[in-house]
């Protein structure tokens, strides 16, 4: 009798832990613009923070954003080289937000929009081999209100916009128009190409929408 006792409570449990709703994992795959440049402490002030606070308890949002890298795997610091690149396999997550290609815009790195593309595709073929397959959203980068170290805003217009509607397109996958719905936030830029607290929320609040939506 006591040995059908704790069966059945093991088996109640077990019920009970299989009904919990799972947290769904987000990766906010990025730059500095990602990661918080400038912001003390990034963990609350950056926009994946704000984001995760936005979404709430059933979401799990980790912030893989690394300061100067860029799409590009021939660029001066490509994405593919930094240990978020891979800690974004390790978290497994359901949702990764990929928000990049403000550095490639550096005449030092920008090789065209044939490689900008090339790579774009092996990033998200390389992400899609994450079992179970996360659901990818790409990000038209923020705009850049004044140009500085070779970052430049006729770049993000006329090369790295294009390339991510095409690719989008190609994949079947959401993008998330940072572009548009930021070109009034000029004030909030504390450098013109990074934003400050309040443009990071407005940011985290347009990338939730976006996530809600789907």
């Amino acid at each position: 009798m006591k040995n059908r006792i704790i069966i059945i409570g093991m088996i109640a449990f077990m019920t009970l832990m299989s009904c919990a709703k799972k947290e769904i994992k987000v990766a906010c795959v990025g730059d500095s613009i990602t990661e918080g440049y400038g912001f003390s402490p990034q963990s609350q002030l950056a926009y994946p923070a704000i984001l995760g606070k936005i979404l709430g308890g059933e979401y799990a949002v980790m912030n893989f954003g690394r300061s100067a890298t860029t799409l590009q795997y021939k660029g001066d610091f490509p994405y593919w080289t930094a240990k978020e690149y891979t800690n974004v396999f390790n978290f497994k997550p359901d949702i990764i937000v990929i928000k990049l290609g403000t550095n490639d815009t550096k005449p030092r790195n920008w090789k065209g929009t044939e490689q900008f593309e090339t790579d774009c595709q092996i990033m998200i073929d390389t992400f899609m081999t994450i079992i179970p397959q996360p659901k990818i959203f790409l990000c038209k980068p923020v705009p850049v209100f004044k140009t500085r170290w070779g970052i430049n805003d006729s770049t993000i217009v006329y090369g790295v916009i294009p390339v991510v509607e095409k690719i989008a397109k190609a994949n079947n996958l959401p993008v998330i128009d940072l572009y548009n719905t930021m070109i009034d936030q000029g004030a909030n830029f504390f450098d013109s190409i990074h934003p400050n607290p309040e443009a990071a929320e407005v940011m985290a609040g347009i990338v939730a929408e976006a996530i809600k939506e789907e």
